[in-house]
């Protein structure tokens, strides 16, 4: 690496902090200025008679451990340095709702390997099926077979995801008209005797919705990007020019257009992080996945603030180590770039 990259490195590390604090800081600021308060009894399943009461005897109900605990005493930039002060000693703090007392970072590693794994499958097929369709299209433009893509995927990106998660329950899991998937869940039910390939073959089954629901409309999407990306090069000089050369078809195809049609690919890359841990609520929820989708779900609904700052914290900075890769992927991608130039 050349002294460019580390000062490019430097620059964007230090532009990351600062991005980072307001991002942080804006979050906090919200949950604090959010009308009621999350640590009454009135904020966390309390009866319908108790929400009734007057002002003062509410706020004789508030848990006040609870409350200094989590700073709110405190004016809101003291109570957000507190929390970061807390950070840095390497302590996100307790749950205060979804599971209270226990540490917000054992709730969210116990999750995450859960959304990892369908999230990473989900990327996988995308990428592994929608690149390879969208050169195939791109290489045969405004043909029958191009236009019958096209309209495949345009149909597929439009089905909203929390519609095609409830049809596909309701068509092809228990009751529904062919039974073919379970309906929740990740883990199948294992019967003594059972052999392992039977054991993974029940265990894919539970994957195959979810999945699909997490892949399609980024399968349709990356597909359409990977399309007009390699239609814009073909047509460029130096294409033309290898051609010229007798440079087999796939050659120039793959080596030559691919390549640098790849900036758009690379782009779209910079999200993959954040939604490799940040899973979907509606995914989840439809299908009962206890990963870090339902975890988000469950902190918003309780307001609960060491575990929704943990969670802004994690997706803030994965957020923004992807658009680093993406901008250093670009320089791989296209010798033209260089990290001098960006400096």
């Amino acid at each position: 690496m050349n002294g460019g990259f580390w000062q490019y490195l430097l620059k964007r590390g230090l532009l990351g902090l600062l991005t980072l604090s307001v991002i942080l800081f804006s979050s906090y600021a919200l949950m604090r200025l959010a009308p009621g308060d999350p640590t009454k009894s009135s904020m966390i399943g309390e009866s319908d008679a108790s929400s009734q009461l007057s002002t003062e005897q509410n706020t004789l109900m508030r848990n006040e451990s609870l409350y200094q605990k989590l700073h709110l005493d405190k004016p809101l930039h003291i109570g957000f340095l507190l929390w970061l002060k807390g950070v840095f000693h390497g302590d996100l703090g307790e749950s205060a709702a979804v599971d209270k007392g226990r540490p917000v970072t054992e709730l969210i590693l116990e999750k995450l390997p859960v959304t990892l794994n369908l999230n990473l499958l989900a990327i996988c097929i995308t990428y592994i099926l929608a690149i390879p369709l969208g050169i195939f299209s791109a290489v045969r433009p405004d043909t029958k077979t191009d236009h019958a893509i096209t309209f495949i995927l345009f149909f597929l990106y439009s089905l909203p995801v929390l519609w095609t998660a409830l049809m596909l329950q309701a068509l092809f899991c228990k009751g529904g008209w062919l039974p073919l998937f379970p309906l929740k869940g990740l883990v199948p039910d294992i019967q003594v005797g059972m052999t392992t390939w039977a054991i993974l073959g029940k265990t894919m089954l539970h994957y195959v919705l979810p999945v699909f629901c997490l892949s399609y409309a980024g399968f349709a999407g990356l597909s359409r990007f990977t399309r007009s990306g390699m239609l814009e090069v073909i047509h460029q000089d130096y294409i033309r020019t290898a051609r010229a050369k007798g440079v087999p078809e796939t050659g120039v195809i793959f080596h030559h257009a691919l390549r640098n049609a790849m900036i758009i690919m690379i782009t779209l890359f910079a999200g993959i992080l954040p939604s490799l841990v940040s899973g979907s609520i509606l995914v989840e929820y439809v299908f009962n996945i206890p990963g870090m989708g339902s975890l988000s779900m469950l902190a918003l609904s309780s307001r609960d603030i060491p575990l929704l700052m943990a969670l802004f914290a994690f997706g803030g900075i994965l957020t923004l180590l992807g658009i680093l890769l993406s901008d250093i992927l670009y320089v791989i991608a296209d010798p033209r770039i260089d990290f001098n130039s960006r400096i």
